[in-house]
């Protein structure tokens, strides 16, 4: 008996011993959790519960060269309503109907039945973030912030705003491939390009997780502000814009091309007025598919003939007054037949002849004399004149022109590449060569941004940029200016001759391999018509090339495709953008024909530079105005401005004008360029600090 309660009492000890072991585990565990893990799992508890999300910056627009949108993003919201939180039972009882009624006759989707009882189900469940309309309008959300309830705010009403952009093009296919767009792991057009630019800085909400696994915001004093994007302006002129594409889509159409593209240029600068890029889909409709400018690359054609002959007149072989036998105008090199498009051929001609009706074989047998055995200085001459370099532009999907290795070549390669086959090129590539040729030499960059802009205050400015300061020799460039305009005149292209204004220009017609068909389209060969040149001849303002690819109705020939579209575009910007001047031969007899104003220093400053008297009164004016009288005598007047007053702003420069209005503290938009034509506020108004005033330039 005795030993029985032995063992009981040593099994009871032995329990209350790993009672009392345990216990000292928990208090011990209890004591690292609290002094030791204390600040790790309160972390881990926070970032459980609690989070920073981003709150997306508004994204720059991209505007046109007179200030048109080309691309904005539209602000769309989110609605939600914290339905326990802050509302109170006396308010939600008294003013749910009221509210019902208003959300369905805004949104006309739920009577207000159902509305009524959608949020008295969604109060009893306790949703603090109850969603009442996703993606509404600005105007919308104004008039529910009138409603019963919602009106009190988000601390009384419970009403919690989510804002959203979509990004909108105005204009839609005009340009669109080229605005571009910018998503993650795509980046393309302009929107690509100037992306740390237009997306502006996030800034930071504090957000508190919720039951179902919904994040809600906590408020505001813990949110960090994002700064929105700027805005670039690029050099895009919407109306040629709009001439360019449509002029391009109708000859798509009538030729049934497969796709096409055209740029035009600025000579001296290098900006971009206009490109199109039209292709046609699965469906057989025209639509901005691919940046065929920038990033599709042929082999060019007869357009390269420019080049080749450049090579040969630069390195002293040929002159346009040189000959050559084109024959019957049939024509082999080794095995390989090369036609000329006159049948019987065109005998005996000058070079600057063949350069003009585009004979092949007139060309090719010019380089091969020449070159013959001397291929890699053919090579050299075109790198020296940049053929074989990028031209360096802004936008993605640029690529190396193809110029092979002489250790691939084959016996026709020399012939074939002088009448551009066996080389390849994209059309802005062949575009900026021509555009050197017009200005003198001189290859500058195309360029579609001209400046970058926060808050209407320009931040940056992009300029000319030279990428090579001489192509060859000013005699080689006056030589082949006269081939150029040749070809207009009475070769090729003769049919786009203009009355009013001289066209220069070459067109292309070439077999190519096309990424959709291959060779052969419906069993027809595939030919791409081009045309590319600038105008005024006698003094370019503007270089313009357009290429279409694959047409399969009513011919092919560039002449016939592609010139025509060259015209349409030409004419139109020569009645709109050309200055129309005359060369001036004497500088004695120069005199301006309108009234200028401007300020008196600069007067006296810039008649002096032209070594002129004009005989400028002492006037004690900062600004004076000049005119000319019928018998074309200047004369000087003293110009008063009332600073308390808007002045009459016309006749002059807008540096002055800018000048002149900011110092009133008025805020300047500028619509335009060139000299003041008219203004948004009548002069004379009296003057009130920070209105904004449109200045229109002629």
């Amino acid at each position: 008996m005795k030993d029985i309660k032995k063992d009981i009492l040593w099994r009871i000890y032995l329990i209350y011993l790993c009672v009392l072991i345990f216990a000292f585990v928990i208090i011990g565990k209890v004591v690292k959790i609290q002094f030791v893990e204390g600040e790790q799992w309160l972390n881990k508890s926070k970032n459980s519960t609690l989070r920073y999300s981003d709150i997306k910056a508004n994204r720059g627009n991209i505007y046109s060269d007179d200030g048109n949108l080309l691309a904005t993003s539209l602000p769309f919201f989110d609605v939600r309503i914290d339905l326990i939180s802050n509302i109170k039972e006396k308010v939600f009882n008294k003013q749910i109907d009221s509210l019902s009624y208003c959300l369905s006759m805004l949104f006309k989707d739920k009577t207000k039945s159902q509305y009524k009882n959608i949020l008295i189900n969604a109060r009893k469940q306790g949703n603090k973030y109850f969603l009442v309309k996703r993606k509404i309008t600005y105007d919308e959300l104004k008039k529910m912030r009138s409603f019963p309830i919602l009106k009190f705010g988000r601390y009384r009403g419970g009403m919690i705003v989510i804002k959203k952009d979509k990004r909108k093009k105005p204009f839609e296919m005009l340009a669109s491939r080229t605005i571009g767009y910018d998503r993650p792991g795509y980046h393309v057009g302009l929107e690509g390009a100037y992306r740390k630019i237009l997306k502006g800085v996030n800034g930071k909400r504090l957000e508190r997780k919720i039951s179902g696994g919904v994040w809600i915001p906590v408020n505001d004093e813990n949110q960090i502000e994002s700064k929105n994007g700027k805005d670039i302006f690029t050099t895009i002129n919407i109306n040629i814009q709009d001439i360019a594409e449509n002029a391009l889509l109708l000859q798509l159409k009538k030729y049934d091309a497969d796709h096409g593209t055209v740029v035009l240029m600025e000579v001296k600068t290098g900006y971009i007025k206009a490109i199109a890029n039209i292709g046609k889909n699965n469906k057989g409709e025209y639509h901005e598919l691919y940046n065929y400018a920038i990033g599709e690359k042929t082999d060019p054609g007869s357009t390269f003939k420019l080049a080749s002959l450049m090579a040969a007149i630069e390195d002293g072989y040929v002159n346009l007054t040189d000959s050559v036998e084109t024959g019957n105008g049939i024509y082999y090199f080794y095995d390989h037949k090369m036609e000329d498009d006159k049948y019987g051929g065109y005998g005996k001609i000058t070079v600057k002849k063949a350069f003009e009706v585009s004979s092949n074989i007139g060309i090719s047998k010019i380089i091969t004399k020449y070159y013959y055995g001397k291929e890699q200085k053919f090579v050299d001459a075109l790198c020296r004149m940049g053929i074989n370099k990028k031209t360096g532009t802004e936008i993605n999907g640029e690529e190396l022109p193809l110029i092979k290795p002489i250790s691939k070549w084959s016996g026709v390669t020399l012939p074939q590449m002088s009448i551009g086959y066996e080389i390849r090129l994209t059309p802005l590539q062949i575009l900026t060569f021509y555009n050197a040729v017009a200005n003198d030499g001189e290859m500058v960059k195309p360029r579609f941004v001209e400046s970058v802009q926060y808050h209407g205050k320009t931040i940056k400015s992009y300029y000319t940029q030279v990428i090579n300061p001489s192509i060859c020799s000013k005699k080689t460039i006056e030589k082949v200016k006269k081939m150029l305009e040749g070809v207009v005149q009475k070769g090729t292209a003769k049919n786009i001759k203009n009355d009013n204004f001289k066209i220069a220009g070459k067109t292309g017609t070439v077999q190519i391999l096309n990424k959709k068909y291959g060779y052969k389209y419906k069993h027809n060969k595939i030919y791409q018509a081009s045309f590319v040149g600038y105008f005024p001849a006698d003094n370019p303002e503007y270089s313009c090339i357009v290429v279409i690819n694959n047409p399969t109705q009513n011919g092919y020939y560039g002449s016939i495709v592609a010139a025509p579209v060259f015209k349409k575009i030409a004419e139109k910007v020569y009645a709109t953008l050309c200055t129309h001047k005359q060369p001036v031969n004497n500088t004695d007899k120069i005199s301006t024909s309108i009234t200028k104003v401007g300020n008196n220093n600069d007067f006296n400053v810039i008649y002096k530079t032209l070594g002129l008297s004009p005989d400028i009164p002492d006037i004690n004016s900062e600004w004076i105005i000049e005119k000319n009288d019928p018998f074309n005598k200047t004369k000087f007047y003293k110009k008063n401005i009332d600073y308390n007053l808007v002045p009459d702003l016309r006749g002059m420069k807008l540096k002055d004008a800018v000048y002149i209005l900011e110092n009133q503290g008025l805020f300047v938009e500028i619509n335009g360029k060139g000299t003041v034509r008219r203004q948004s506020i009548k002069y004379g108004t009296k003057i009130i600090k920070n209105e904004k005033i449109v200045l229109y330039l002629s």
